[in-house]
């Protein structure tokens, strides 16, 4: 069957549209994928040799494989029985990330550099144990931000927040929820200064998203809260029965970026 076309102008129009629109869809831009280290230690000794790796070869290291920040935080608040540091490192693919060990082993001037760390003895390890979450990042929020803050590091607060769903299902309902619900552009509009916003597919409390907001002190973040709180969008999304009981617990971590932080 032949189709009749009234103008060959209006066909051509019709295709150039259709192109676009296609091309559009396949250019979405990728998501990036977050490693999120907690370092468990205990003791000062630690924290040093901790800190020194990270800073002076960790982070350098990493530079030169092409990633252009890493953020390194502790919490505001440490406990004595379980300090912690939270080391985040974004990058641009799964293969990239799955590939970064190897990469590490092949520099020479990360291994030299970090030697203490790399090489400590059995009896006097730099801690007592490493946790990692891998995630990805939201399709709001393809890849990461650097926040745009005035204070100094030692004063800002980063709140990291970890939300845990009853099921898979449900899970899938609150990543719904920031994404389709504009709960990203939300958080944008109140200037929250996120640095990233991503789905957990690999850690040890899932399902569950994790999210980190940032601003200049305490006082400056529970502003933002309670502004946000009385927002007219943020009632009107919750008060949505399509986005009821989709987080089941709740932990928020409030962290201090370090001064060789590059977030």
């Amino acid at each position: 069957m032949k189709l009749y076309c009234p103008s060959k102008f209006i066909c051509l129009c019709i295709s150039i549209i259709l192109i676009a629109t296609i091309n559009t869809k396949a250019k979405a831009p990728a998501r990036d994928y977050y490693q999120l280290k907690i370092y468990h230690y205990k003791t000062q000794e630690q924290e040093t040799r901790l800190e020194q790796y990270l800073q002076q070869a960790y982070i350098p290291a990493i530079h030169r494989a092409g990633i252009k920040q890493v953020g390194i935080f502790k919490p505001v608040t440490q406990q004595d029985t379980d300090r912690r540091i939270y080391v985040f490192t974004p990058f641009s693919s799964l293969d990239k990330l799955a590939g970064i060990e190897q990469l590490l082993q092949a520099d020479t001037k990360y291994l030299a550099d970090g030697r203490d760390y790399i090489d400590a003895d059995y009896k006097n390890a730099p801690y007592t144990r490493i946790e990692s979450i891998i995630l990805q990042a939201f399709p709001g929020m393809p890849s990461t931000a650097v926040p745009n803050l005035t204070a100094a590091k030692a004063d800002r607060v980063y709140e990291l927040r970890s939300y845990e769903s009853p099921t898979e299902k449900y899970n899938i309902n609150k990543v719904r929820m920031f994404n389709v619900g504009d709960e990203i552009g939300l958080f944008k509009r109140l200037n929250f200064n996120a640095v990233f916003y991503s789905e957990v597919i690999s850690g040890s409390h899932m399902p569950n998203l994790m999210y980190m907001t940032t601003f200049n002190s305490k006082a400056d973040r529970d502003k933002h809260w309670e502004t946000f709180g009385n927002d007219t969008q943020w009632k009107t999304l919750t008060a949505k029965d399509e986005y009821k009981n989709n987080v089941s617990h709740a932990d928020i971590m409030f962290l201090h970026p370090t001064e060789y932080s590059d977030f």
